[in-house]
């Protein structure tokens, strides 16, 4: 009887071990563990959900002052230029929604296909993370870098990214359809460049885990922030922390800029931040409160640190 049992929890066990699972989309516990040092309030899938007022402001920063702030956190793998965008004078902000794609081989894809069926998923791989995007979500893929067949949405999908996200994408790879993409209302979208042939010898692998794009490594929730200049990914716990830090130094930017003009400045044209100096930069913010997007308390804590009377 005792050997009969152990068999059968022997056979529990690996009816359990084999119980099909999603391989493809992240589960919230394995979003949770790759995002453990979050707090905050997170989207029903565990991604970080950064709140909203951050978000709008990061439109308005500098991409060197977000990279700076990054360095000295010591995230130095965040950063990617070499862009095409359906609207470069446009800035692109939003948290990140990461898929993953790779050069298809059959029985790989015939796992994918029969897990997307069974969860009741349509079409193509390439439409299953629109399907997942929130409003003010980035779509944020890992094409690795293919543009002839590796055009992962034409105009039908970029109308569909528009509908779910208001927003947009961030494509290593290519897009079809650039121009109609360009009339779609509340879409943006970064990408390699643009190619007239329909994808081809693609699958999707993942949805919402780590993935890289260029020289950058992305989480799922990442605050996205793309640019003229390159596209930085902050992760979702430093990313209020980055965008007041930048929003400072655009206030001593500017207060410098003034000085400078006015030849009060020295020959300390960007630097000389020294007791009195910080002192007549705080008078001239009291004079000047409009010029504040953060709050005051973050103004004083980052003054506090930088002029040296911070913890």
């Amino acid at each position: 009887m005792k050997k009969l049992f152990i068999a059968v929890i022997c056979i529990s066990a690996i009816l359990g071990a084999t119980k099909v699972t999603a391989q493809v989309k992240m589960s919230r516990q394995q979003i949770l563990f790759y995002t453990s040092d979050w707090k905050g309030e997170r989207f029903p899938d565990g991604r970080p959900k950064i709140p909203d007022s951050v978000v709008q402001r990061a439109a308005d920063v500098t991409m060197e002052d977000l990279w700076d702030f990054l360095q000295g956190k010591g995230y130095r793998c965040q950063y990617e230029n070499g862009w095409q965008a359906l609207h470069m004078d446009r800035p692109m902000v939003g948290r990140a929604l990461t898929a993953q794609y790779m050069p298809a081989r059959p029985d790989m894809v015939s796992a994918i296909k029969a897990e997307g069926k069974s969860e009741g998923r349509v079409g193509g791989t390439n439409m299953w993370p629109i399907h997942d995007l929130q409003k003010g979500d980035v779509y944020v893929a890992d094409g690795f870098g293919k543009v002839i067949e590796g055009t992962l949405i034409g105009s039908n999908l970029g109308s569909g990214i528009a509908a779910h996200s208001q927003t947009g994408f961030v494509f290593d790879a290519g897009i079809r359809d650039a121009a109609e993409n360009r009339e779609i209302a509340h879409l943006n979208g970064f990408y390699r460049a643009s190619d007239p042939s329909a994808w081809k010898d693609m699958t999707l692998t993942s949805i919402n885990a780590p993935i890289r794009i260029g020289r950058a490594t992305v989480l799922p929730g990442d605050l996205v922030v793309a640019k003229q200049d390159g596209i930085i990914f902050v992760p979702a716990i430093l990313a209020a922390a980055a965008v007041a830090s930048a929003e400072f130094t655009q206030l001593e930017d500017a207060f410098n800029f003034e000085l400078n003009s006015a030849g009060k400045n020295g020959a300390e044209f960007e630097g000389g931040w020294n007791a009195a100096k910080y002192h007549a930069f705080t008078q001239w913010i009291d004079q000047h409160p409009e010029k504040l997007k953060m709050s005051r308390k973050e103004f004083d804590d980052e003054l506090a640190r930088r002029s040296g009377k911070g913890n």
